[in-house]
């Protein structure tokens, strides 16, 4: 470096594969860019990217050393400034923390499955016996420990809004990953991971030069995105200026409403993808390797030229189309869209449905299709919500009756049924809809009595949180409490929900009816023995016996309260629901393995209820 008298203005720019840009590296974090902040649909899109790049190649019958020449996947630039040698990131943490989580996922993974990849060195790196991590925030370095170590952190008061998001974003990983690549596909896919997965390492050796950099490169105005141009393709079209510019207008102002809920991002782009494949697109690729990018793959990478090329079957032939397209046609899209937005971040009387499947579902690429293919520009506001509502009652079953019995949500897994039904249920009026979902409930390879052989592990704590909280919130609601889904499954109020077995973790309490330990863990994981209660308060007393617990239960949520007799003494609401639904509701006043038994039974009754086809008879009347 000595040769360059200039040394501040230089910039390298070179492709680098993980493992060059991680291995054995450290990286500060700029206090502007420290934040953690990807959500869930971050991962979705992560892992469903990587998975369909490494499955266009993969072939069991390869050797591993085939890998090299598998396509690369570009995850694009990382920005970087260089001050004493050391590099500081300036763009690109959100990913590199991501790939860290991913990282470590595959690290317990691989050791379950005995295998010996080296990736540790990708995670952090060792000297004189004490670990650093690659991404070196310290406030991050507990949390990162322990999902190293254990696969799990339990969340602290004081933890920060990065930490919580770390957590809950591992949580995702261990939900979304692709089952069929966690066996023979494991080290192929950490091989393709390591030296196919490539980077545009950017290093500046002055923060100013890093800043223009990382500000060109994220500047909206300098960029034209895929709506941009989806735009000037679809105005070029009209003739008449006046309408012209007042279209233009009329557009700007509603991407900008699209964008508010996102305003780093580009919730615009997740908008034409929904809309194009739930009312246009035909084909989607099937999952065999080699195959071509059909019109569901297209819109989700280059929608404005998908439009371009297929302006016929959109129906976009003369000036008068393309005015109706812009005018009316993504008018009324748009704005069913933002309503659905708004249903999925506050909970709306009119679509509470839309609103559960924000806590638990399929992934949105999946879901938002399906919710605008039925809904026709002729419908009033009554049938549009009423249509969404039945899409979101079958997503929320669908989810429900799969998790139950412990099969994956995965994207990929997922995606060519779900897109099938896309284009079956696509303006489709509310009788012929509840008609085909109610088929397709039918058709369920699985029901609910699943519950009785579920049990608790550490990918689908999730899923046991929304089930407790919607049984706990439905038999609250019909009793006439008030009550909110939040109260369990917010994490941003001040003592979230928590599950809670009742039976504690202390095998002399039970072993008068388990002569093995196993058998006692498995039935205290069973879904009968679990409960909601706030954060703090489970902690307090798990260690004892359930008749010292049993008074505490009377305290809260009313699920938790039913264990106890004096919950059906002076409860005459509650009571005369429960008689009415014929719900075998009982009280304990000790909990044994038959106690729990009858206890997951009563869980099933209430699942049958909740997730049912009536919903969508009620949804026709």
């Amino acid at each position: 470096m000595s040769s360059h008298p200039q040394i501040n203005t230089k910039i390298d720019a070179d492709d680098k594969t993980l493992v060059e840009i991680l291995d054995q590296q450290k990286f500060s974090i700029d206090y502007f860019q420290r934040e953690y902040r990807w959500e869930r649909k971050h991962i979705e899109q992560l892992i469903d990217d990587l998975e369909t790049a490494f499955t266009n190649n993969y072939d069991p019958k390869h050797k591993r050393s085939e890998v090299e020449n598998y396509n690369s996947y570009y995850m694009g630039p990382l920005v970087m400034s260089s001050k004493e040698g050391k590099l500081s990131i300036i763009d690109g943490q959100q990913r590199l923390t991501s790939i860290t989580l991913l990282l470590i996922y595959l690290n317990h993974l691989q050791k379950e499955k005995s295998l010996k990849e080296s990736i540790d060195g990708m995670i952090f790196s060792e000297k004189y016996g004490e670990k650093s991590y690659n991404m070196q925030v310290p406030e991050r370095e507990v949390c990162f420990d322990a999902l190293y170590r254990d696969g799990e952190y339990e969340l602290e008061d004081d933890d920060d809004e990065s930490v919580q998001n770390l957590v809950e974003r591992y949580e995702d990983i261990e939900e979304l990953f692709p089952e069929e690549f966690k066996d023979e596909a494991l080290p192929y896919f950490i091989s393709w991971l390591k030296e196919k997965l490539i980077f545009v390492k950017i290093v500046t050796y002055s923060e100013e030069n890093a800043y223009t950099i990382f500000e060109t490169m994220n500047d909206r105005g300098l960029n034209l995105t895929p709506t941009d141009m989806l735009k000037g393709y679809l105005l070029s079209k009209i003739k008449d200026g006046k309408k012209k510019n007042q279209l233009n207008i009329d557009w700007k102002e509603r991407i900008a409403e699209l964008r508010r809920f996102w305003p780093n991002e580009l919730e615009d782009q997740d908008f034409f993808k929904a809309w194009l494949r739930a009312k246009y697109a035909e084909t989607i690729r099937p999952g065999k390797k080699g195959s071509s990018n059909e019109d569901f793959e297209k819109i989700g990478t280059y929608f404005h030229t998908w439009v371009k090329d297929k302006h016929r079957l959109i129906g976009l032939n003369d000036t008068d189309d393309f005015i109706d397209f812009v005018e009316n046609k993504f008018d009324f899209y748009s704005k069913l869209y933002l309503k659905i937005l708004d249903g999925r971040y506050q909970f709306n009387p009119s679509l509470p449905g839309v609103y559960f499947t924000s806590y638990y579902g399929i992934a949105t690429s999946l879901a938002y299709p399906l919710f605008l293919a039925p809904v026709n520009e002729t419908d009033d506001e009554n049938t549009q919500n009423n249509k969404i509502e039945m899409v979101s009652h079958f997503i929320d079953c669908f989810a429900v009756y799969r998790s139950v019995n412990q099969r994956t949500l995965g994207q990929s897994s997922l995606r060519y049924t779900l897109y099938s039904l896309v284009k079956e249920i696509r303006n489709k009026s509310l009788v012929e809809l509840a008609q085909i979902l109610k088929g397709k409930m039918d058709e369920f390879e699985e029901d609910l009595s699943g519950i009785y052989d579920f049990n608790l592990n550490q990918q689908n704590k999730r899923f046991v949180r929304y089930f407790l909280a919607r049984l706990t919130y439905y038999i609250e609601s019909e009793s006439g409490a008030n009550s909110s889904i939040d109260n369990y499954m917010a994490d941003d109020i001040k003592k979230p929900a928590q599950v809670e077995h009742i039976w504690a973790d202390v095998y002399d309490y039970q072993k008068d009816e388990f002569e093995q330990k196993s058998d006692f863990q498995w039935y205290r994981n069973s879904l009968g023995d679990l409960i909601l209660l706030p954060k703090g308060t489970n902690q307090s007393f798990n260690k004892d016996p359930y008749v010292k617990k049993l008074p505490h239960y009377l305290k809260q949520n009313l699920l938790a309260q039913s264990l106890h007799p004096d919950c059906y003494v002076k409860n005459p609401n509650f009571t005369k629901w429960y008689k009415s639904a014929g719900i075998k509701f009982k009280s304990h006043t000790q909990f044994k393995k038959g106690d729990l038994q009858e206890r997951t039974s009563l869980y099933e009754q209430i699942a049958e209820l909740i997730w049912s086809q009536k919903r969508f008879d009620e949804l026709t009347d």
